[in-house]
């Protein structure tokens, strides 16, 4: 009997899934046996003249091969995946680099369109007035911003809760700004001596501005801080954006929440300087009012800007003690008789702070 009738038959049995076939072969008598037929499958069927579909292992070879292919899919995924976290964080970057251009642009234009608005229904006198007071508040909310960074590097604020803290400095600067607003102007119809006091307020932080050393980035030894740290029982670490949180069973304030503190409590102090500043320009209410406003509009957007490059701003600060200095005198001037034009006051506000920021751009460039 040949192998071929033997396999004939006993038959071949049914596959039992699609991708595999199992071929019945009973115990072949010793005369029978086909050398090598315990290790040649393939020898069985090509003496039948069978054709199979692909054996059961060659499927566990294909998942072999998927599992590989997978795997290094994943290892490749895996290291690309910080350059495509570095892409998208740039890409995220770039976007909030434009909002906030964009919304800088539109507050400058709005102010713009307003002084414009001013001078051709009350004369380029009052335009020149507002010119002048939005350039002085907007140059000094500027110098603002060195604080706010200071404080932001002080507190190691993240990055993603910088813009709430900002909201609330904002506004708590028009709160501040407005009531010293209308302090200073009651007072000053009442009682014009004021104007020497304001004088000296302007006079006294233009010579700090000149005598101060580079600022320190440490501000433990600031009263303000030490003051908020005083009072306010906090914990020391951020628990999300919240400024409350409970440790151990009480509740404490964040360093999110003594952020904002020192935040107003420094609008207060930036206040005291720039409302006296501007009342140097004008005594109109409505125009220190809308020059003020204007100003500090588009500060969370200026802050996004500029807060990178801000040490590079380093003859700026110079160059609003000057103009402090300036109005100081100006107002001093004023109380005794000696009138300084408007226009002649715009015209040194601007020529001293475009000088500070050319000087510091020309350095910068030198440096590099």
């Amino acid at each position: 009997m040949s192998l071929a009738s033997v396999i004939h038959h006993h038959g071949v049995l049914a596959p039992a899934k699609p991708d595999r076939i199992f071929v019945s072969v009973p115990v072949i008598p010793p005369n029978l046996r086909v050398r090598g037929l315990t290790e040649s499958r393939f020898s069985l069927v090509s003496a039948a003249n069978i054709r199979l579909p692909p054996i059961a292992c060659s499927r566990g070879t294909d998942q072999e091969d998927d599992v590989s292919s997978s795997s290094s899919s994943e290892k490749e995924s895996r290291d690309l995946l910080p350059h495509k976290k570095e892409d998208l964080r740039d890409t995220l970057k770039d976007e909030t680099y434009k909002t906030s251009f964009k919304t800088v642009a539109l507050c400058v234009s709005a102010a713009v369109a307003f002084g414009i608005g001013i001078g051709l229904k009350d004369g380029v006198g009052k335009a020149s007035e507002f010119f002048a007071g939005y350039l002085l508040e907007q140059s000094l909310s500027v110098d603002n911003l060195f604080v706010f960074v200071l404080v932001f590097k002080y507190f190691k604020v993240p990055l993603m809760y910088q813009n709430r803290v900002l909201t609330y400095g904002v506004a708590g600067a028009i709160i501040f700004r407005f009531t010293l607003i209308l302090i200073g102007t009651a007072t000053l119809q009442k009682f014009e001596a004021v104007n020497l006091l304001l004088a000296a307020v302007l006079l006294y932080s233009s010579f700090k501005l000149f005598s101060s050393e580079e600022d320190d980035t440490d501000l433990s030894d600031n009263f303000i801080v030490k003051t908020c740290q005083r009072f306010i029982p906090v914990t020391s670490t951020y628990d999300g954006n919240r400024f409350f949180t409970k440790h151990d069973g009480i509740w404490k304030a964040t360093p999110l929440l003594l952020t904002v503190a020192v935040i107003e409590l420094s609008d207060i102090a930036f206040a005291v300087d720039s409302i006296p500043a501007v009342f140097g320009v004008t005594r109109d209410p409505f125009i220190v009012l809308t020059s003020n406003l204007f100003a500090i509009l588009g500060l969370r957007s200026l802050y996004t800007l500029i807060s990178e490059g801000m040490d590079d701003l380093e003859y700026l600060q110079p160059s609003i003690a000057v103009v402090l200095g300036f109005i100081g005198c100006k107002m001093i001037l004023d109380f005794f008789g000696f009138h300084v034009s408007t226009e002649a006051s715009l015209g040194i506000v601007a020529l001293s702070l475009s000088t500070g920021v050319l000087l510091s751009l020309t350095n910068k460039s030198g440096d590099s």
